[in-house]
């Protein structure tokens, strides 16, 4: 007898819910930085362990919508809230309630969905007592079916986390492979490991005015070494002469570190060549969106 479960991770931005999606899988497939809003799109990561699978979706921090890309980022949210056994809600150790986690607890209590509160970063504050606060104040607004104080940076909780949502797995047949890590294709992999050294290399917004396009992946005949050409979108000339830098300088270091992430994650030599090109608005600007992957019209088919 197996059990499945899909499961949306939600939460504020920047509160480590991507974090935690890689620490459950033991792998990284979800790029992470310091930065709010690093999560775009949802990113579905599978972890099939003995009789047991679940499948997990993160989710863009909940925010305000300013433009475009937002609207996509919220409506994403939405749709994979609405679409699984249960969700996680992560929140930050040591912080009150945001009006973002009391907006996703009025969306399960409208959906009647099943949660479990996930409290991230512990490793973070001294006093634990705090938490005592801050959980009886999160319980007053619903009923989760499990608390777990945890740390995605320590693997604290983890175990206890993953076995309070293999509880709440139905009993059902395997989704996926019980290989499967992501369902994501290797380019969006490729592109969001450039767009990760961005936003953990470049200062204030000019990384969250950028995108980056996958032109051309392949691997050469004898199997050692993968071609790929990617392009990096940028709202402003002046956003392009900060990315390239001094003589090249910066494009190079974000070039590196990406094809060493790249060729640990597809175990084998990369030769990674990256442009710089200025697209005005693109945030705004549905046509350029679209081509990009993050199309609102997946969410009517």
């Amino acid at each position: 007898m197996t059990k499945t479960a899909f499961i949306a991770i939600v939460g504020r931005p920047n509160v480590g819910k991507s974090s935690i999606l890689n620490r459950l899988l033991g792998e990284k497939i979800a790029i992470v930085s310091s930065k709010p809003q690093t999560t775009r799109t949802r990113i579905m990561g599978v972890l099939t362990e003995n009789d047991y699978q679940l499948v997990f979706i993160d989710t863009p921090g909940l925010h305000q919508p300013r433009n475009h890309l937002d609207r996509f980022m919220l409506r994403s949210i939405n749709e994979s809230v609405a679409g699984v056994d249960f969700c996680v809600l992560v929140t930050e150790a040591g912080r009150k309630t945001a009006p973002e986690e009391e907006q996703l607890i009025e969306r399960f209590r409208s959906l009647n969905i099943p949660a479990v509160l996930a409290i991230n970063k512990t490793d973070t504050i001294q006093d634990k007592t705090v938490l005592a606060g801050q959980i009886a104040s999160l319980a007053e607004q619903y009923e989760f079916q499990a608390v777990v104080p945890c740390s995605a940076q320590t693997g604290y909780g983890m175990t206890t986390l993953k076995d309070e949502m293999k509880k709440l797995a139905p009993e059902g047949d395997f989704m996926f492979e019980e290989d499967t890590l992501t369902d994501q294709p290797e380019k969006v992999i490729a592109a969001e490991m450039i767009r990760e050294k961005l936003l953990r290399l470049l200062e204030r917004e000019v990384p969250h005015g950028t995108a980056v396009f996958i032109e051309r992946m392949k691997e050469r005949s004898d199997g050692n070494i993968m071609d790929i050409d990617a392009v990096i979108y940028c709202e402003r000339d002046s956003h392009k002469g900060i990315i390239i830098g001094k003589g090249g300088s910066m494009l190079k270091r974000i070039g590196t570190y990406a094809r060493q992430d790249m060729e640990k994650f597809f175990d084998c030599k990369v030769n990674l060549q990256i442009w710089v090109k200025v697209k005005e608005d693109w945030r705004n600007r549905e046509a350029i969106l679209r081509s990009l992957g993050y199309d609102e019209n997946e969410f009517n088919q």
